[in-house]
């Protein structure tokens, strides 16, 4: 590819005149494609368009009567509107709050009226009705934007986009604003309490973006396909701000259920992902697998293995082998199909948010695709490390970023220190406290040590599980090793404080009714056989984990019969459990899993 094109970046630089710069350096390059579903075709807009969009945008800020510093929240799908909405907030020196479109009411309102939003922009009818329950907790709300137009059922506050917006806007300079002022508050979904309003700077993000360029080069010609939501700083960093910086064009996928027909018609050659996506992946791949005839697993997984081998030598890490000289044939045979089903020009997928389970890495990586995990969190705008492409170790997160230091506290806690690092809680002091140090180190909560310059994540501190007998259990790494079994689509390692482990566990049901035909299980795992089926999961779950050491081993299970999920709010809206809601919930089925050894 020809030599990058960033926007050169200075400590003076807002994200307002970081975009003002790109549409300076190529204003009719392609910005942002989305999906026209009246034509049923992609549409392209540049960013001499997008600029335009932005200075409407503004406009309509600015007759709302909005001072600099003013809160303004978006709940959209991403789309060209969602960055427009961001763009013109901070050209007009506002603070932007985005909220997940797929939150629960109650954690809606309270974001809106923590933040003191003015001005609320939504997708349309459904988002109203989900507001009017909670609307009289948004006193400082004075503006209801939406996409689509919708009945406002009298409210004055409500107006279309279309009305909103001026018909033109002259293009004018970015407000004058401080690099290091007060950009955005992102509420952290967390998987206990009330959401904590991260604030972070220009500069925190600006800096986070220059850091993954030295880590990567990308260029204009480079599509990223978005399909993780522009409310996760993930996608927002990587896939937003940085493609502004780096020119290249971003395309919106329409939803995950059509995310493969997305893949094939954009063809990106970057994304950015969370483990999920890779897991479901996998998961289809395996399913297809176990209808198919044994030559053919035995040929994907001789296929698989013999990549594995092959990028670890390519790394430096193993011994040439024989078995290489049969990639050519397997490539075509086998990893060029399932790279195909990606589009077929992948030139980079990163992987963040979560840990990804060891064994999907290797089975990717070993098909050819050029996987790297890396790791980080809200309050450093997010990320602190990745692998490259040149020095990847999958059971690693990889090297820490350009400009960040770490440092290890108590029992492993990995510190954090640098220009990316957040402002602090907004509204919450005492918080901000607990985290953040007087001089600037970051406690992520999490667990790591650094071998060999690479960055190895041992656990997360409050959610270790501590048994009754003082060891120590990193659940999150068994319930990525469980998984992998086909037959659970979600589970919770529990045991605090007891003298044993033992799971929470929703069956696949597609895969339990292939299970109960083949092994005379019955076919309502919490029916009347719901011993029997508890008893065949425990002893597929010793499966999965029996390398792990001999206190660590689920003795009980409990079959739960409802999937957890962002609508009865048991999975953050990032896809993460609610460990303690999920086990408040089922307290019952949580006792019975102990009875009789409560006095151990």
């Amino acid at each position: 590819m020809p030599a990058p094109q960033p926007v050169r970046l200075t400590p003076e630089d807002t994200l307002a005149t970081a975009f003002a710069a790109r549409v300076a350096l190529t204003p009719e390059a392609p910005a942002y494609r989305e999906f026209n579903a009246q034509a049923k075709a992609w549409r392209s807009v540049s960013w001499s368009g997008m600029a335009s969009l932005v200075a409407r945008v503004r406009a309509a800020f600015e007759a709302e009567g909005l001072a600099p510093g003013d809160r303004v929240a978006v709940m959209l799908r991403n789309s060209t509107h969602w960055v427009a909405f961001d763009q013109g907030a901070f050209a007009a020196g506002l603070v932007t709050v985005p909220l997940y479109v797929d939150d629960r009411p109650e954690n809606l309102a309270y974001c809106v009226e923590d933040s003191g939003a003015r001005v609320l922009v939504v997708e349309g009818e459904e988002h109203l009705k989900q507001l009017a329950r909670v609307k009289d907790r948004m006193p400082a709300l004075a503006r209801i934007v939406t996409v689509k137009r919708a009945d406002g059922a009298g409210d004055p506050r409500v107006t279309a986009w279309d009305d909103w917006l001026p018909a033109e806007a002259p293009a004018r300079p970015p407000a004058k604003t401080d690099p290091k002022g007060l950009a955005t508050i992102v509420y952290t979904s967390g998987t206990t309490g009330r959401p904590k309003g991260v604030m972070l700077s220009h500069a925190n993000m600006l800096a986070n973006v220059a850091a993954c360029l030295e880590a990567f080069e990308v260029y204009p010609q480079d599509v990223f396909l978005s399909f993780l939501p522009l409310s996760h700083m993930f996608e927002r960093t990587v896939g937003c701000y940085l493609t502004t910086v780096s020119g290249s064009e971003v395309a919106f996928a329409r939803s995950i259920p059509q995310l493969a027909e997305d893949f094939r018609q954009v063809r990106p050659s970057i994304i950015v992902s969370v483990p999920r996506i890779f897991e479901r992946l996998h998961a289809t791949i395996q399913s297809q697998l176990r209808n198919a005839k044994p030559a053919k697993r035995a040929l994907f997984d001789f296929a698989h293995r013999t990549g594995w081998r092959l990028f670890q030598w390519r790394q430096g890490r193993g011994a040439w082998h024989p078995s290489f000289l049969a990639w050519p044939v397997l490539r075509k045979l086998v990893a060029s199909k399932l790279l195909e089903r990606l589009g077929g020009r992948l030139r980079l997928a990163i992987s963040g948010g979560a840990a990804l389970n060891p064994v999907i890495a290797r089975t990717f990586i070993g098909l050819g695709l050029p996987l790297c995990q890396g790791y980080g969190l809200t309050e450093a705008s997010p990320v602190v490390s990745v692998n490259r492409l040149g020095r990847n170790d999958p059971a690693t997160v990889g090297e820490v970023l350009a400009g960040l230091e770490i440092a290890f506290g108590e029992h492993e806690a990995l510190l954090v220190k640098g220009p990316s690092v957040m402002m602090g809680y907004w509204n919450q002091p005492e918080a901000t406290a607990k985290v953040l140090s007087p001089d600037g180190w970051l406690d992520t909560g999490d667990q790591a040590k650094r071998e060999d310059g690479m960055l190895r994540l041992t656990g997360r501190l409050k959610e270790i599980v501590v048994l009754a007998n003082g060891e120590k259990v990193p659940p999150v790494d068994m319930e990525l090793a469980i998984l992998l079994d086909p037959a659970i689509q979600q589970v919770l390692v529990v045991g605090e404080a007891r003298p044993y482990l033992a799971a929470l566990v929703v069956p696949d049901p597609e895969a339990w009714q292939s299970l109960a035909e083949a092994e005379g299980l019955p076919h309502d795992p919490c029916g009347a056989g719901r011993e029997k089926a508890e008893r065949f999961l425990a002893a597929r779950i010793a499966e999965r984990i029996r390398e792990f050491p001999g206190y660590a081993q689920v003795r009980r299970v409990a079959v739960i019969p409802e999937p957890w999920s962002v609508d009865n709010g048991l999975l953050t809206a990032t896809l993460k459990p609610r460990r303690s809601v999920i086990l408040e919930r089922y307290a019952d089925r949580l006792a019975d899993l102990y009875k009789g050894h409560e006095a151990a």
